[in-house]
C-alpha cells in the first residue's frame, strides 16, 4: 500500500513512480491542486454519546479536538485543544519569496496517510561538483503532520544526483532542521529567518564533503565504520548484550562501498570516506527493509534512517580528524 495519497513533481519521476508531472516555474496554486494539497485542516470539538444505546445523551469534551479535511470531511487525528494546525496551503506558500525572488524551485510536493502529513521539497539552486563529475545539489525540505508524529520541520538536504541519495545538511552543532512544535504558533518568516544561517552553511557542508572525497579509506577502515554505524543498543545499557550489530546491514553497505552502489566507481568515492557515508545513505534509502517504498523514504527523512543518516556523518567526520 502508498503511503503517498496525491503528489506532483518537476523534473525527474520520484522515487515511487507516482505523481502528476508539472512543467517547471509553476505557480503555487497549480501546485496545490495538482498536489492534492487545495484543502484545509478544519476543527470541531469531540462530543460522545454517553449511555449504552444510541439514546443517550450527548456531551462536549473541549480539552480535545478532531481535525478533519474540508473536502472529504475524512477525520485525520484527535489533538489538544491547544494544538496549533499548520495549513497545506500554508506548506506552499513558505515558499513563495523564495521561487519568486531567491532563485529555489519547487521539485515535489504531496499528501502522506490520507492528509496527516504533508510536504514540499525545493531546489535551492546550490550545486557543486565532487573531483569534476560528481554533482551534490541542496534542497529545501519543510514538513508537517497533524497528527502529532512529526513537528513542522524545515531541514537543508542535499542529493547526490548519481543516485539520489539523501542527506541531511548540518548546521554547526545542530542537526540543520528548525523545528516548530504544533503547541506553537507556525511563524514562517521567523522559520526563514533561522534557516538563513543554513543558507551559507552550503560551503561549509560541501568543504567537508569535498575533504571526504580525499580521504583515502582502507577496506578495513571501511568494515569498522560500517560496524560503529550499524551497532544498535537493545535493552538496559547494563546488560551485556546491550549492543548488537546488524552484520547482515554491514555486509550489504560493503557490497555497496566495493561497487556495487550507484557512482562507487568514481574518483570522488572509489576507496574514499565519501564513498562509504555514500553506501550507508544509499542503503538506507534505496535498500533498507521497509513494508513499502513510501515507509521507506518517510523514515529516510523523518525517522529511523535519517537518525542513522546523520550517525553515518558524524562517524565520516571522524574519519577526517
Amino acid at each position: 500500500m502508498h503511503l503517498v495519497q496525491t503528489m506532483a513533481f518537476a523534473g525527474e519521476t520520484p522515487w515511487h513512480g507516482l505523481g502528476n508531472h508539472l512543467p517547471q516555474n509553476q505557480p503555487l496554486d497549480v501546485w496545490a491542486k495538482q498536489a492534492g494539497m487545495d484543502w484545509r485542516i478544519d476543527e470541531a470539538e469531540v462530543r460522545f454519546v454517553a449511555g449504552s444505546t444510541g439514546l443517550g445523551s450527548i456531551h462536549a469534551f473541549p480539552e480535545q479536538k478532531v481535525l478533519y479535511r474540508s473536502d472529504t470531511k475524512a477525520p485525520l487525528s484527535v489533538v489538544s485543544s491547544r494544538y496549533q494546525v499548520v495549513q497545506p496551503a500554508e506548506i506552499l506558500e513558505f515558499y513563495r519569496d523564495l521561487t519568486e525572488v531567491g532563485g529555489f524551485e519547487l521539485e515535489t510536493a504531496g499528501v502522506l496517510k490520507e492528509g496527516r502529513k504533508l510536504w514540499a521539497l525545493a531546489k535551492t539552486g546550490q550545486s557543486a561538483l565532487l573531483k569534476g563529475r560528481d554533482r551534490v545539489n541542496g534542497y529545501l525540505l519543510l514538513a508537517t503532520a497533524c497528527d502529532g508524529t512529526l513537528a513542522t520541520t524545515a531541514q537543508f538536504t542535499s542529493v547526490r544526483v548519481v543516485c539520489n541519495n539523501t542527506l541531511s545538511i548540518a548546521l554547526g552543532d545542530s542537526t540543520g532542521a528548525v523545528k516548530v512544535p504544533h503547541r506553537s504558533q507556525f511563524d514562517a518568516q521567523a522559520v526563514k529567518r533561522q534557516l538563513g544561517i543554513a543558507i551559507s552553511s552550503w560551503d561549509g557542508f560541501m568543504a567537508r564533503m569535498k575533504a571526504m572525497s580525499d580521504c583515502k579509506v582502507s577496506d578495513s577502515a571501511a568494515e569498522a565504520y560500517c560496524r560503529r554505524v550499524l551497532t544498535y543498543n537493545v535493552g538496559p545499557v547494563t546488560a551485556r548484550a546491550a549492543a548488537t550489530t546488524n552484520d547482515s546491514a554491514v555486509k550489504s553497505v560493503l557490497e555497496l562501498f566495493g561497487g556495487r552502489g550507484k557512482g562507487a566507481q568514481m574518483a570522488s568515492a572509489a576507496g574514499t570516506a565519501f564513498g562509504v557515508l555514500n553506501a550507508i545513505t544509499e542503503y538506507v534509502d534505496h535498500h533498507r527493509r521497509a513494508r513499502s517504498e513510501d515507509h521507506r523514504r518517510d523514515a529516510a527523512w523523518f525517522g529511523a534512517g535519517s537518525a542513522l543518516k546523520q550517525k553515518a556523518w558524524d562517524e565520516a567526520m571522524n574519519l577526517l580528524s
